[in-house]
């Protein structure tokens, strides 16, 4: 379907959401450094962030703030939920491309808004402490909002990411024809750049005739000095470095395939 060659009657009522969670995965062995990683990232996330981050999405989409809610949470977590409204159409790209890192981008946008919220936790059994952080982004009008997926992913050190897209609802042509979808769409990949693809290991699971697209990430390679909190690589030795790469690998195993892998071959 051609965008530029589709005349609407009316405004374009699709809706379309982008759903997905992130994750980060990192080793803290004593209960102090547990604590430590989980005020460090309660930190970094807070809601002040947050609503920096979803300022950039809102600016990436083309869309006009209309209110703010945010919250820190006792002990942890935050959350930020952003109403935003349409801004004048000056360019609108229909092809499947991947969105900036960011750039500047202009859209039609009308009831839709912006979340996210955050869910750090450890465990004080095994030293695996993960960051949970789940976005939603959704909008009415031309625009997907996959157009902000590769700056999200950007923003957070994420090593296995979940992603959901649906397309709901129609909108009519001037001769009363149903449309259901507005963009070609196969896969959820198509929007991610090059440098992203070639960083994860990814699966689909898509419904075409639904509208309905879902993606996996898992980070293909990772380094452990940058998954030690509380030491360092040079404090391990050879056993100790392959014990714990083993735990990392198999936590994101485990989040990847939403099974229980214990005991499982995972290296």
């Amino acid at each position: 379907m051609n965008d530029s060659k589709l005349k609407l009657h009316g405004f374009n009522n699709l809706t379309k959401s982008l759903s997905f969670n992130i994750y980060d995965i990192c080793y803290a062995n004593s209960k102090q450094h547990r604590q430590e990683y989980i005020e460090y990232i309660d930190e970094l996330y807070n809601a002040e962030r947050l609503t920096q981050i979803l300022t950039e999405v809102t600016g990436i989409i083309g869309a006009n703030i209309l209110n703010i809610a945010r919250q820190d949470y006792d002990p942890q977590g935050a959350s930020v939920t952003m109403l935003i409204a349409e801004q004048e159409l000056f360019h609108v790209s229909a092809r499947e491309e991947p969105g900036p890192i960011p750039e500047s981008l202009v859209g039609h946008l009308d009831k839709s808004h912006v979340t996210v919220h955050t869910y750090p936790e450890s465990h004080p059994d095994n030293g695996i402490s993960t960051f949970r952080a789940d976005i939603d982004v959704s909008t009415c009008g031309l625009i997907s909002p996959l157009r902000a997926l590769n700056y999200l992913i950007h923003c957070f050190d994420s090593d296995i990411v979940t992603i959901d897209y649906r397309v709901r609802g129609f909108t009519r042509d001037v001769g009363g024809h149903k449309h259901f979808i507005d963009h070609e769409i196969n896969s959820i990949q198509n929007y991610l750049s090059d440098s992203t693809r070639q960083q994860y290991q990814m699966i689909d699971v898509n419904v075409y005739q639904e509208n309905v697209f879902h993606t996996k990430m898992l980070l293909k390679e990772f380094n452990l000095d940058n998954y030690l909190f509380g030491t360092g690589v040079e404090n391990l030795n050879t056993a100790d470095q392959e014990h714990i790469r083993t735990r990392l690998r198999r936590e994101m195993l485990e989040i990847f395939y939403g099974r229980n892998m214990k005991g499982e071959h995972t290296v």
